[in-house]
């Protein structure tokens, strides 16, 4: 037993390790050179460093490190040593490529076309080294608690808050750097967050998952569902075919970056469980899209 978690730790933190690493590199070759703020704390170090002439990486964990301890009081447990680590290694790795390169990067930036390259390339590496930390069960903090926060206490969907926190990033990116490199910002958001959830994933980039698990334990289960990851679930019954027994089965809606905290939740409640997901479209109603009607015409 002992072993067992010893190795899965390992694997968690190497993950985290070079996740971070692949991020860093990230921001500090192509998206601050190319004077990309493409919302998140590294969109607000590279703000800081062309204005006030601030090490990103710094900007970075200072602002990190507080978001993290107001989340943790918020939210508690959910927010773990391993985000933590995420966090300060994500700053740190950005000090350390941007000093071996002088946060010049690898491109000359003579015309549109290298920033541009900058924004593709630089999204979809940060995305990567992002999405590998996410696969861990961790994350890199920043403004993502703050997303959370206002998740929890408004009506606003995670995703709409995550926008508009990013947005105001990007905005303020707009006025120091002007619009068009604003445009390459949206642009570099979009390819990291799709690479985000196809690295998460391995798996195309659906917006959810319906996960059913079927388990002795749905009670422990779904109350770890309710407390750390902030979704409702629905207990099914049923009768087993061969056994002719009822059965409960759990069904939980969640999002993409959701999926490997339950499995591990699953996992460490009860790893006999029998689970299966499914890829999930047009999701409305709590934390997820506002329910929408559509008006009835005189024709329906």
């Amino acid at each position: 037993m002992f072993q067992r978690i010893t190795k899965k730790t390992v694997i968690e933190y190497t993950y985290i390790i070079l996740g971070t690493a692949v991020a860093g590199f990230a921001v500090a070759g192509f998206i601050t050179p190319a004077k990309i703020a493409s919302g998140g704390v590294n969109g607000i170090g590279t703000i800081c460093y062309y204005t006030f002439g601030w090490d990103p990486g710094v900007v970075m964990m200072a602002c990190s490190v507080p978001l993290f301890l107001f989340g943790m009081k918020i939210f508690g447990p959910l927010y773990g040593a391993k985000s933590l680590v995420g966090s300060l290694l994500f700053s740190l790795w950005v000090s350390v490529f941007g000093q071996l390169t002088g946060y010049d990067g690898f491109l000359v930036y003579t015309d549109k076309v290298d920033v541009l390259l900058s924004a593709i390339f630089g999204g979809a590496l940060l995305g990567g080294g992002i999405g590998t930390v996410m696969r861990s069960g961790a994350n890199t903090g920043g403004t993502d608690i703050v997303a959370q926060i206002i998740n929890k206490y408004t009506p606003l969907p995670l995703g709409t808050a995550l926008f508009l926190v990013d947005g105001l990033v990007i905005a303020a990116g707009a006025v120091v750097f002007g619009f068009e490199r604003a445009l390459f910002a949206i642009i570099t958001l979009y390819i990291s967050g799709q690479t985000i959830n196809f690295v998460v994933m391995s798996l195309g980039t659906k917006y959810a998952k319906t996960a059913y698990i079927v388990s002795k334990k749905h009670d422990a289960i779904g109350k770890r569902i309710i407390g750390e990851l902030h979704h409702g679930a629905t207990l099914l019954s049923g009768v087993g075919v061969y056994t002719g027994r009822s059965r409960t089965m759990l069904m939980a809606v969640v999002h993409n970056r959701q999926i490997n905290a339950l499995e591990r939740i699953v996992h460490e409640e009860d790893p006999d469980a029998f689970m299966f997901v499914n890829e999930t479209y047009q999701v409305q109603g709590q934390g997820f899209a506002n329910v929408k009607v559509k008006p009835v015409s005189d024709d329906d």
